[in-house]
């Protein structure tokens, strides 16, 4: 994964509303979700919600499908995977991570 494409998922991914619909498109798992959904979960309008939509496949964090007269929205996992390889691939110099507790990882 290019160093720009890094840059491009983590900046999306720093607005709180696109935190939270990336996330519920992970739980969603395969079958995906539709903007009306997800709209009426966070209870955003549908306009702002297709705006962070737009800002979410730029960084190609989601996918979409066209199913019938609906849209399905779908966490494009390859990319999310190869963007927490890229973050963690030297992770205490290629060992193994020992967690001691969230604030004091030892390798």
């Amino acid at each position: 994964m290019e160093e720009n494409e890094v840059i491009r998922s983590l900046a999306a991914l720093a607005h709180g509303l696109r935190l939270q619909v990336f996330r519920m498109l992970v739980v969603a798992g395969p079958a995906g979700l539709t903007p009306g959904i997800i709209a009426e979960q966070l209870e955003v309008p549908g306009a702002t919600l297709s705006f962070h939509l737009k800002e979410l496949m730029h960084a190609q964090l989601v996918t979409q499908e066209r199913d019938g007269r609906n849209l399905i929205y779908r966490a494009a996992f390859a990319h999310m995977n190869a963007l927490l390889g890229f973050l963690t691939a030297n992770c205490c110099q290629g060992q193994t991570c020992l967690e001691t507790s969230a604030t004091n990882c030892q390798c």
